[in-house]
């Protein structure tokens, strides 16, 4: 560790404490024990160009314990991707570029938006299953890369991180190194009063190459080791458990509970920073040397990241398939793939949806899925096109297990990755398990499509547990989520031409009992609008019924019934309020 490092670690260490105080809000301890940590990762080993962010070929990092913000702000200012001192200073206030949780999409250099726990570690397992498949299928010149991230005993405790971190181990996802800051602190007090697991020993369960480091929190030295070592580990996800203190070097909050949050102001930072060798009347504190330092080290990989550029001019492997996953090329025709249905025929949606997304899947080369034990129930098989396993990971059927919150979360950072289109299945009213990932899939507007099934009453006879009741109502409260209830076949049809298209995550709403091909519903372009006239009277309506899914059979067979006794309705067909509610009057 050298001098520059050092002092390096005291200014992330300062920042920590100036952006919170200055807040009045926010988490300073973990920032600040966890700064050594983040410092080696981005100053040693990390490959990255803060010249060109969006760089496919980059080492990823994810901030799993989100609350500890200010840490990836601090070095996404250092190390150069265009974060000022005045938005550090701004921290958590309306409108900047330091929200008190990170942001992608939102602040440059944020990968994946993470803020409720365990999202970020199982956003991991998701973005290596993606870095996974397509080193298979376009080969190391093009994607050869790692996912760094810090998680924290909250990321651990939460349920979502055990069912991702299972499939990780059981995918063999190598490219996966964690930090896990042992702490031993929680908000109420010691981890203690709830939590005495055997981590090391659950993971090593799981799979994972475990390296119990101990406290060696300020060694830089012995922490690069210890993720070197993990990286050389090519058959299995790492987890290097790292014994810190929350707040240290902090005068009086080093190792208690309070530093979990906003504890240490005034008096202790000044003499905090007497201690980090700071000037002790200075708000952020940043050195011409400290970022000469850190802005070197962020374009150290600009040199590979030309070679990357020269691999790709010179690449003449399948060049659809890179066009698809750099720039989001379609295929030439590809909308004309999916099939068409005849008025009358008797189609379960979910049925069409399986049958649409297999012509897809034939076509466009990015698209992968699969579902949560449910594949071949939610019209999630894919065929043809092999199985990601851990002995190969160029498939592109996925099967997640019964692990719904993990498949939702694992859909999100293989979105946040870039270069695929996630599809995840399973029963609607199991959706309340996943709610939390589906939340940040529509919160940081990433593309993929939930397929849900079996979405009413007419489930059967599973009885009241599988019957969703309140499920489309909440889904549908929820911003920036597309929820398509097609009416029939021929809607699903439209529904998935405008799904993979579309900027953010797409419900597909899906029966398991037949319904029937109606006439009028085969014109994609009316479908396109979210909602338009099925059927109407001649003279005007004295009654419209919209329906959605398979209600919009039963509002026709009203509307028949009504003209018997005068009354003449016009039926609409709403797949989706969302789009029809973004078109102008």
């Amino acid at each position: 560790m050298t001098e520059l490092d050092d002092k390096t670690v005291a200014v992330i260490r300062g920042l920590a404490m100036d952006g919170p105080h200055a807040a009045r809000s926010g988490h300073q301890g973990t920032a600040m024990s966890l700064a050594p940590a983040a410092h080696v990762l981005w100053s040693r080993i990390m490959r990255f160009d803060a010249t060109r962010p969006d760089w496919f070929d980059r080492d990823r990092f994810i901030l799993s314990p989100g609350h500890a913000s200010i840490l990836q702000y601090a070095l996404l200012h250092l190390y150069g991707f265009g974060l000022e001192l005045e938005d550090l200073r701004q921290f958590r206030q309306w409108g900047s570029r330091t929200p008190g949780h990170p942001e992608a999409g939102f602040t440059p250099g944020v990968e994946v938006t993470t803020g409720p726990l365990g999202q970020g570690l199982a956003n991991a397992t998701g973005m290596a299953i993606a870095e996974a498949n397509l080193r298979a299928r376009l080969g190391s010149d093009v994607c050869d890369h790692h996912i760094f991230g810090l998680c924290s005993d909250g990321d651990l405790e939460e349920g979502v991180s055990h069912e991702a971190a299972s499939l990780a181990g059981h995918l063999g996802l190598g490219r996966i190194v964690f930090v896990y800051d042992d702490n031993r602190i929680s908000i109420d007090g010691p981890t203690s009063l709830s939590f005495s697991d055997d981590t090391a020993g659950r993971f090593r369960s799981y799979g994972w190459d475990v390296r119990e480091v101990g406290a060696v929190g300020e060694d830089l030295d012995a922490l690069e080791a210890a993720i070197r070592a993990g990286m050389e580990v090519e058959d299995k996800p790492t987890l290097i458990v790292l014994q810190t203190e929350i707040g240290f070097p902090a005068t009086r909050s080093t190792g208690h509970h309070s530093a979990h949050g906003y504890a240490i102001f005034d008096d202790e930072i000044a003499e905090t920073k007497e201690v980090l060798g700071l000037p002790p009347d200075e708000t952020f504190h940043v050195p011409d040397d400290v970022l000469d330092h850190c802005r070197r080290a962020g374009v150290r990989g600009a040199s590979e990241r030309s070679e990357w550029d020269a691999r790709i001019e010179a690449f003449t492997g399948d060049r659809a398939l890179l066009d698809a996953v750099l720039h989001g090329r379609l295929p030439d025709g590809w909308q004309d793939v999916v099939p068409a249905y005849e008025a009358g025929a008797g189609v379960a949606t979910r049925v069409a949806s399986g049958a649409a997304l297999q012509a897809l899947v034939d076509t466009v080369p990015t698209l992968v899925g699969g579902g949560a034990d449910l594949t071949g129930n939610t019209g999630t098989t894919i065929r043809n096109h092999g199985v990601f396993a851990r002995a190969d990971h160029g498939g592109r059927q996925l099967y997640f297990g019964i692990r719904e919150h993990g498949m939702g979360a694992a859909m999100v950072g293989m979105a946040a990755h870039g270069g695929l289109f996630a599809v995840g299945g399973t029963f609607l009213v199991f959706s309340d398990y996943m709610r939390g990932a589906v939340r940040l899939a529509a919160l940081s507007h990433m593309p993929m499509v939930f397929s849900w099934t079996h979405d009413s009453v007419g489930v059967g006879e599973d009885g009241p547990t599988h019957q969703p009741i309140e499920q489309i109502a909440a889904l549908r409260a929820m911003p920036d989520l597309d929820v398509w209830r097609p009416a029939d076949a021929n809607e699903v049809n439209a529904a998935w031409l405008i799904a993979v298209e579309h900027d953010g995550p797409t419900a597909m709403i899906l029966s398991r009992q037949k319904v029937p091909v109606l006439a009028g519903t085969a014109d994609h372009e009316k479908v396109r609008r979210g909602a338009y006239v099925l059927a109407d009277g001649p003279n005007g309506p004295d009654v419209v019924l919209i329906g959605t899914g398979s209600e919009v059979q039963h509002c026709l067979a009203a509307s028949a019934a009504l003209a018997v006794v005068g009354i003449t309705a016009r039926v609409v067909s709403m797949p989706c309020a969302e789009v029809f509610d973004r078109q102008d009057e």
